[in-house]
């Protein structure tokens, strides 16, 4: 594979075949920080390695938290602090890991001293105020620059009380105050502001909270949530589910392809919200089968258009586009506007490249209208975006031609994506 550009060869036949994805990077970087916070030694098996988990393992490790496995190995043991981190004080850096970012500017109230986390330079423009507020609220003094990291935090616990939050910039801000208000010297009371997003996600937080040994009440909505403090994570074994989000694309290939792809260690039993992305195949034509641990899609070699509010799913949204292009009828994806402030502008990355392989797209506020289109190949950028680059390959399969720049960045979250991509062919 270039280090620069990654061609994508069209399948010379529809696919029929099993495929097992990496550990979810979502639970992995949950269930790292809240082993850190226990008491005693967690021992976390199936964890995902990438470039997000490994940030967040430094960043344990920086805080003076023993983290043990190698490079690469799916099993973790970490022995946690019981709560309090062990230095006083640290500087963090963590990428472009937004989970990373957003986790660790809660938790790290729970210490002494001055921390301060940064980023990558797009890091610094993702808003992080929204958070800050929340935990100036809760007692705690912090800031950032411009409302974006980097973020000063001068920590001295986390007093507690009521704050309000918002919920329409990232679900990540909930969750970030949920998973560190055990620690809190008094009851956590959040009031949840404005439309709370990609919500599968907090009810992800609050599985993983429960399994460490925490508890939470909260409103169906989330709108109101109240967290006991004084309560304390559990160490534990911990077994982490196969990414819902890195095994869309094979379910995306299988309806694009007309073929049939089984994507094992996720299913109707998986606490992860993006499996409903095959809701969305379904409706799009294809045929679904779900089990216990497996999700199987059949392409019917016809894709159609849709109306998909895709704000619960939202990461997979990009993917949902490139189908769009080759359907028989017309896509509108609407209420995904806070995209733009994840690793790329997603909704204007997405048109232009689009646009770029031929297809016919209009932006909007929140989204995209979507008109079927002949594309054909080129070269598409993908802004430092993981999610960019394993979208815009699936295009590939169907399309000669289609290169994909900067491969290397599905390292964020799936470093072998290419790799596997390739395994459609067997």
């Amino acid at each position: 594979m270039s280090d620069r550009v990654y061609m994508v060869r069209p399948l010379p036949r529809p696919p029929d075949c099993a495929v097992r994805v990496p550990g979810s990077k979502s639970i992995t970087n949950r269930a790292l920080l809240l082993a850190a916070l226990a008491d005693g030694e967690s021992t976390l098996d199936g964890v995902l390695w990438s470039e997000d988990t490994r940030y967040m393992i430094a960043a344990a490790r920086r805080l003076g938290i023993a983290v043990h496995g190698d490079d690469g190995s799916d099993r973790l043991v970490v022995r946690g602090c019981g709560g309090v981190w062990p230095t006083a004080g640290a500087e963090i850096f963590v990428g472009n890991a937004g989970t990373a970012m957003r986790f660790l500017v809660a938790a790290l109230c729970l210490g002494r001293g001055r921390f301060r986390i940064d980023g990558s330079a797009r890091m610094r423009q993702r808003p992080i105020q929204d958070l800050l507020d929340a935990l100036t609220q809760l007692g705690v003094h912090c800031s950032g620059i411009r409302g974006c990291p980097p973020v000063t935090i001068e920590a001295d616990g986390l007093p507690g009380g009521h704050a309000r939050v918002a919920g329409d910039t990232s679900s990540q801000f909930l969750s970030a105050l949920l998973m560190a208000a055990p620690y809190a010297q008094a009851d956590v009371d959040l009031e949840l502001i404005g439309e709370l997003i990609a919500q599968p996600y907090v009810r992800l937080t609050q599985a993983i909270m429960g399994q460490f040994g925490a508890t939470l009440e909260a409103a169906p909505d989330y709108r109101r949530v109240r967290v006991p403090h004084a309560q304390r994570y559990r160490a534990c074994a911990y077994t982490v589910e196969a990414d819902a989000s890195s095994a869309h694309y094979f379910l995306a290939a299988a309806a694009l392809t007309g073929g049939t792809v089984r994507v094992e260690g996720v299913g109707t039993n998986s606490i992860q919200g993006d499996i409903e992305f095959a809701d969305r195949l379904a409706d799009m034509g294809a045929r679904v089968v779900r089990d216990a641990t497996s999700i199987t899609v059949t392409g019917s070699g016809v894709l159609h258009g849709i109306v998909a509010d895709m704000n619960r799913i939202s990461d997979t949204a990009p993917t949902l586009a490139v189908l769009a292009a080759f359907a028989d009828s017309p896509t509108q994806i609407v209420n995904v506007g806070h995209i733009r402030h994840q690793e790329s502008d997603r909704i204007a990355a997405v048109a232009t490249e689009l646009r770029r392989l031929g297809g016919r797209v209009d932006e909007c506020a929140d989204g995209w209208h979507i008109e079927p289109a002949a594309l054909h190949g080129g070269e598409v950028a993908t802004y430092d975006d993981h999610r960019m680059a394993m979208s815009f390959a699936l295009i590939g399969l169907r399309v000669p031609g289609v290169g994909i720049c900067d491969p290397a960045c599905v390292g964020k979250t799936f470093p072998d994506f290419f790799a596997r991509l390739e395994a459609l062919r067997q």
